[in-house]
């Protein structure tokens, strides 16, 4: 099993040799960038690669790692218990399956997605060290020992919310997507919008890096806002010579509202919008 990339997906060659050294130690990978660098997307284009079935887990600030391997309903348990059923005779009838079991116990390999690890707990990657690690897990309600019958490739993202502890980092293989410069980025836009015409991608692409390069942006735009902001000026038919009459340092660009995503970082725009047009530059 090896990932090349795909059409859809633009993987630089560190990326693709991170994927592959995964797969090949049998390691997990954890993923690290900024948010909306691809990180979710890369594990779905891993799967389509490689023919496999994804299984996400999406990880909330609330979510517990037990969660992910199954979680016992002892409340449905009691309520068909009073109403006379049958079914509360077998426990297994109460066990629910997590996404853990889900991936272990699949006929072919799958891709597992753990997105966003570092929301949830600072506990909660050290609770998953052992199953990840030997990939097996005990259930005790029913006595039985739930095994991999094929490790899955498991993609694990952080956008750096908390540091993750330094046992759980032993036992992956790190990469950090880099945010992509402007030939990966315009290879990137070429995916999602074949023929956009190079003058207009020059100039959006221009107006994007000078946003970002912006002294005190608190938050910067990511690639799938780019991508939006696109989409919306080839909507509303905006040329490269309408992005091209404005600095991009100290004017608020065109729609902005694809880019900028909070009001201090837009009456930081409009300071030096202000700023500009009262020193006549």
């Amino acid at each position: 099993m090896r990932f090349e990339g795909t059409s859809g997906y633009v993987a630089t060659e560190d990326l693709r040799i991170a994927v592959n050294a995964a797969i090949a130690l049998q390691r997990p990978l954890l993923v690290k960038g900024e948010p909306g660098t691809g990180k979710t997307v890369l594990a779905q284009e891993i799967a389509a690669a490689l023919g496999a079935n994804l299984i996400e887990w999406h990880i909330k600030s609330t979510t517990k790692a037990q969660q992910g391997l199954y979680e016992y309903d002892a409340v449905s348990r009691l309520r068909d218990s009073q109403l006379g059923d049958d079914r509360v005779h077998d426990i297994a009838n109460y066990i629910r399956k997590g996404r853990l079991w889900e991936a272990f116990t699949a006929d072919t390999r799958p891709v597992l997605l753990i997105d966003e690890i570092d929301k949830a707990d600072i506990e909660f990657p050290n609770d998953l060290l052992r199953e990840l690690d030997r990939m097996e897990f005990h259930v005790y309600e029913t006595g039985e020992t739930i095994s991999a019958r094929q490790r899955p490739v498991v993609i694990i993202t952080s956008n750096n919310e908390k540091e993750l502890p330094d046992a759980f980092l032993r036992r992956c293989f790190f990469h950090y997507i880099t945010f992509p410069d402007a030939q990966t980025m315009s290879d990137i836009v070429d995916v999602h919008f074949p023929g956009l015409k190079q003058e207009l991608l020059r100039e959006a692409l221009k107006v994007f890096y000078d946003l970002r390069e912006t002294p005190g942006l608190k938050k910067k735009p990511s690639t799938s806002e780019l991508l939006d902001w696109i989409k919306l000026l080839l909507s509303e038919d905006i040329d490269a010579a309408t992005l091209r009459e404005r600095d991009g340092r100290k004017l608020i660009p065109p729609l902005h509202g694809a880019l900028l995503k909070n009001e201090q970082d837009v009456q930081l725009f409009e300071k030096l919008a202000f700023l500009s047009r009262r020193d006549g530059r």
